[in-house]
């Protein structure tokens, strides 16, 4: 299975945001997003989920040499800002979940096992989201979305809130995740990139670019990428990332 962006457009408040873009994202790797503030992997990401409409090209799947359509229900789409009911404690949540979506679930477990496996504590389970920390919500978002398994997970800045443990177990779900998805990650921290991923790409100037796998180690992979992402023409989004 691959997610193809092929030639994609977009303009944002008159702005080109995205130029004649392509590229092939395959199942069983996780993909690092990397680049400047402003330059476009939010709105990426939201054209990917189909949040976004765009000018030109296409996004589809590939799946057993035929490329598809694909439904806003195979995206599963972390946002940087955490984006749960405060109404609802963060067991009531990850139940409703479960009813939800359980027709998609492998492997179900309790509302407990899964907000255990985000370093939620037992006292907080049964609190009101509107109490958590940013950092909480983000965890119980990130949780109700990566244990439906979408065939698309595109997760948006993840893991600037947890703490060290908190961390560790998140990089382990997503790696575990990534033999029946396409993941890809945006992250400013490149240190996270160069652990978790098996790709790094680069949104730049409104173009994708893949670094070959192999760099992603060298010494001087970190003062080339700067230099990569230093080659400024002016194309920007707004302050968003």
């Amino acid at each position: 299975m691959k997610l193809v962006i092929d030639h994609l457009e977009k303009e944002f408040k008159g702005k080109q945001v995205i130029k004649d873009a392509s590229f092939e994202f395959q199942k069983g790797r996780i993909y690092g997003l990397l680049g400047r503030n402003g330059a476009g992997k939010t709105t990426l990401f939201n054209c990917i989920s189909k949040d976004l409409s765009y000018e030109n090209g296409s996004i589809l799947l590939e799946k057993e040499d035929k490329l598809e359509d694909y439904k806003e229900t195979d995206i599963g789409l972390v946002h940087a800002t955490p984006n749960v009911p405060d109404f609802m404690t963060g067991y009531e949540f990850i139940k409703f979940f479960i009813d939800m979506n359980q027709h998609q679930m492998k492997n179900i477990r309790t509302p407990d096992a899964y907000l255990a496996k985000v370093g939620i504590k037992k006292e907080d389970r049964h609190r009101l989201m509107k109490e958590y920390s940013h950092g909480m919500r983000n965890k119980v978002q990130m949780i109700a979305t990566m244990m439906i398994q979408p065939p698309i997970l595109l997760l948006d800045e993840p893991l600037t809130s947890f703490d060290v443990v908190a961390a560790h177990e998140v990089k382990e779900l997503i790696l575990s995740m990534k033999s029946e998805s396409v993941v890809i990650f945006s992250t400013h921290i490149l240190q996270l990139a160069q652990d978790l991923c098996d790709e790094i790409v680069l949104l730049h100037n409104g173009e994708l670019k893949g670094i070959p796998a192999s760099r992603i180690h060298d010494a001087d992979f970190e003062s080339e990428i700067v230099r990569l992402l230093s080659d400024e023409d002016g194309g920007s989004e707004d302050d968003r990332n």
